[in-house]
């Protein structure tokens, strides 16, 4: 039996993942298109979200949104904000777009954010047309959504420096080099290399490995790991690495 929605409750995700090679956070998007016979009404992207249903809770229904568009689940995510301007879905083309779909004008959306490794989605025949975007060139958004996203990364930049996120987005296995860069990607600033490198290693949930770089064409840099269970033992509710 199909479950009964909540017409007028959304859950709103903003799926940020970091690509190690070109060094970009990104949103991950979904296509919204409408045409009649004679014209294109709506060409644009959105977030990928839902209604709540009757029977689950909001942790649920991000869960259930996110594995739907990606395959994933088990992903870091966090809820943010609830988004419930009178005015958040009046926009001439959303008007068009949800007369066609079931849900209400005066919807209230509460928006969560994930973190994942690009690569760890295959966006092959995917049903939503899915695409990712830096965060920095966004296409043209409807509804709120690009409101969403900015506070999204927002929240994003001040969590980075407090809690270990920002290793949900790097492999398992990684070079200091790597850790600067996403740092740098997220927070758009340069960081001195050697400043950084010291701090970073230094820190005891920073485990240095038997292991090196394979596969690169210069010198082999030293691989790391992210070690939760030391740092449950010895963090201090202190920022994470000052930069």
């Amino acid at each position: 039996m199909k479950s009964e929605i909540i017409l007028n409750i959304s859950v709103d995700c903003v799926v940020f993942g970091y690509d190690i090679h070109t060094k970009s956070l990104n949103v991950l998007l979904i296509k919204r298109y409408l045409e009649s016979e004679k014209m294109v009404l709506v060409d644009d992207y959105v977030l990928t979200g839902y209604h709540v249903y009757k029977n689950e809770t909001l942790d649920e229904t991000a869960t259930r949104v996110l594995k739907e568009l990606t395959g994933l689940t088990d992903q870091y995510k966090k809820q943010f904000k609830a988004f419930g301007d009178p005015d958040r879905l009046l926009n001439p083309k959303d008007l068009i777009w949800i007369k066609n779909a079931e849900f209400h004008e005066r919807t209230t959306t509460v928006a969560y954010y994930f973190l994942l490794k690009t690569e760890d989605v295959n966006l092959k025949n995917n049903n939503y047309h899915a695409k990712w975007f830096p965060v920095d060139t966004l296409p043209e958004l409807g509804f709120d959504h690009e409101q969403i996203i900015l506070e999204a990364y927002e929240d994003l930049k001040v969590k980075c420096l407090s809690e270990p996120i920002i290793f949900k987005l790097l492999p398992d296995k990684f070079t200091i080099n790597e850790v600067q860069d996403l740092y740098q990607s997220i927070l758009g600033i340069d960081i001195d290399n050697r400043n950084f490198r010291r701090k970073l290693i230094n820190k005891k949930y920073i485990i240095a490995l038997d292991e090196k770089q394979v596969g690169v064409s210069k010198k082999p840099a030293q691989l790391y790991m992210f070690s939760k269970e030391v740092y449950d033992k010895v963090f201090q509710k202190n920022y994470l690495i000052s930069i």
